[in-house]
């Protein structure tokens, strides 16, 4: 069973199945994107902003925030459950930064992120479901064991 996102409420815990895809989405990252980032979140470390400094520190440029990935990926989740407070856990490990390209002015994103949900787990007795994330850039896996629980009602 594979499908698109529900959305407001309407997963059902008794309809869940171990491998089923809850979702998949590409997600567009500008340089734009991560300023707005940092405004929000205070992190203005400049190898999410600065070229010339990300690869004096031995970066292949300007990178993406973690937490910037981590937040973009989860939103999969969200939109799936329908409910943010729904999910009571979230959890990942960084593996590979997230360049990301100047293209401003191109319309094109600096980076694509690639999200797919997938239930790897379920309690029955607890109501939740484990939704594991596989979250790619250019094919190389950004994040791993990206795992988000989810309640249901």
């Amino acid at each position: 069973m594979t499908g698109g996102p529900a959305t407001g409420g309407q997963v059902k815990f008794e309809e869940l199945e171990t491998g089923t895809e809850i979702g998949r989405r590409e997600i567009a990252v500008t340089r734009a994107d991560l300023v707005k980032y940092a405004g929000a979140s205070g992190d203005f470390n400049p190898i999410h902003w600065n070229n010339d400094f990300a690869v004096s520190v031995e970066l292949p440029g300007v990178i993406a925030h973690g937490m910037f990935t981590m937040g973009a990926a989860v939103q999969l989740v969200v939109d799936w459950i329908g409910d943010p407070g729904a999910v009571v856990d979230y959890q990942t490990r960084f593996t590979k930064p997230v360049p990301v390209s100047d293209t401003t002015g191109t319309g094109e994103p600096g980076a694509l992120l690639e999200v797919v949900g997938t239930v790897g787990a379920l309690d029955a007795e607890a109501r939740t479901a484990r939704v594991d994330l596989m979250v790619t850039n250019g094919g190389q896996r950004v994040l791993t064991k990206a795992q988000a629980v989810v309640r249901l009602a």
